[in-house]
């Protein structure tokens, strides 16, 4: 067993809140999947959670996001509310075989067998909007609250509580605070614990496409390096329960109007995907992302736990941000859990929470970059893909390594507890 579920199992799950008189025992900034997964894990460890979500209960959440939830995610999902892993994964897609091309010539493909459904699938592939479906449903089943339309203003820490106070003047207060409030974390802000790391260079288009009944694509992971019907660019399409996904790698003077634009998609899907699905498009968004860091995890006072966004960002490659998100959610409940349990070892339990989760968001960043590296390839490196891609019919290795690349490396190193998320 991992250190993470370890802590997890730590405390047994209650349905009751174990605070009194109404009021939270901890409060979860954000109703994305990681503060949902965060409260979720808060009250399985029989804690009472109140969330604050800045958007209104009924918010539209548009497009696929973060659509790869990884098995051990299921997994720490499952042990905060059994079943919720499961429903997860049965819900989403696990496809079968993954291909990579180079300039339009395959380099390497490979099938997988079915995995067997008495346990969770090593993967699962649905949009996010779902993902927070279940989660929300999970979430109110047990038992968490919700304040809506409560955008954080302000927050306070003292050394024996955490005062938050909304836009509209209403404030709550608890001991302790996950911050789960995404990239542009206002409580993150508030306490003046920068991110570190620097922009990319260009940007992404991500697009969103329902299947077709009458004729579906090949539920397949399809690579594309140096695609030769978009001018040498590089595409990636996933399947997702419903549909699937087209992501897009611009170069940095691409005009958005030319790649990012409803119209634009249509005149350049067909390339990537053949005739019928420029009608079928249910989402388009640009993104240029970040490889940063928060400085800490916590606030000195140990009152404030960061959380995924909130904590770190990174390129989507390895399916990282949503994956290491959940990791940072079930640990951050476990730390507080504790911290409750044993008030006078409270602080080093959140210091380690703090201490063990960066180190996780730092390798989990070098590893994006070590992705990066082959997506926006210099010289040296692109003589180096040239170079496989020629030789992967006669080696097998070449391909294999053209196939894994994109994504970094997959596990830390065997000192490191924190793995991969």
């Amino acid at each position: 067993m991992n250190a993470l579920a370890a802590d997890l199992v730590t405390l047994p799950q209650q349905t009751e809140p174990a605070s009194r008189g109404g009021r939270p025992g901890v409060l979860v900034v954000g109703a994305g999947p990681v503060g949902l997964s965060a409260a979720l894990a808060l009250r399985a460890h029989g804690i009472a959670a109140t969330v604050l979500e800045a958007e209104p209960e009924d918010r539209v959440r548009g497009g696929s996001r973060a659509l790869f939830v990884h098995r051990e995610s299921l997994s720490a999902l499952e042990r905060m509310r059994p079943g919720l892993g499961d429903e997860i994964g049965r819900y989403g897609v696990v496809w079968g075989t993954r291909r990579t091309l180079h300039r339009g010539r395959q380099v390497y493909a490979r099938s997988f067998p079915t995995p067997s459904s008495d346990e969770l699938p090593p993967f699962t592939s649905l949009r996010q909007l779902d993902t927070e479906r279940f989660l929300l449903r999970a979430c109110r089943s047990a038992g968490v609250r919700f304040e809506w339309g409560a955008p954080v203003r302000q927050v306070t820490v003292s050394g024996r509580q955490v005062s938050v106070t909304s836009s509209d003047g209403r404030h709550w207060a608890a001991p302790y605070v996950v911050a789960a409030d995404g990239a542009r974390s206002v409580v993150r802000e508030a306490l003046g614990i920068p991110l570190q790391g620097p922009p990319s260079q260009g940007y992404h288009v991500v697009v969103d496409v329902a299947e077709r009944d009458d004729d579906p694509l090949p539920v397949e992971r399809v690579f594309h390096y140096e695609h030769p019907g978009l001018g040498g660019r590089t595409v990636l399409r996933v399947p997702f329960a419903g549909g699937f996904q087209v992501d897009l790698q611009c170069r940095a003077d691409d005009p958005p109007e030319g790649f990012g634009t409803p119209d634009a998609v249509r005149r350049w899907l067909p390339a990537v995907v053949g005739d019928g699905y420029a009608d079928r498009v249910l989402w388009v968004s640009t993104y240029r992302f970040r490889q940063a860091v928060a400085a800490s995890f916590t606030d000195p006072r140990h009152r404030v736990l960061l959380v995924g966004e909130a904590a770190h960002l990174f390129p989507p490659f390895g399916a990282r941000g949503m994956n290491s998100g959940i990791a940072d959610a079930a640990a951050a409940a476990a730390a507080v859990a504790a911290a409750i349990a044993r008030p006078g070892r409270a602080v080093p339990a959140l210091d380690r929470f703090a201490r063990v989760r960066r180190a996780a968001a730092t390798y989990n960043s070098r590893a994006a970059g070590t992705a990066l590296a082959h997506l926006r390839p210099g010289r040296v490196m692109r003589a180096r893909q040239h170079a496989a891609a020629l030789l992967a019919p006669m080696v097998t290795g070449c391909g294999a390594w053209l196939e894994r690349a994109p994504y970094g490396p997959r596990r830390g190193s065997p000192a490191d507890p924190t793995r991969r998320y």
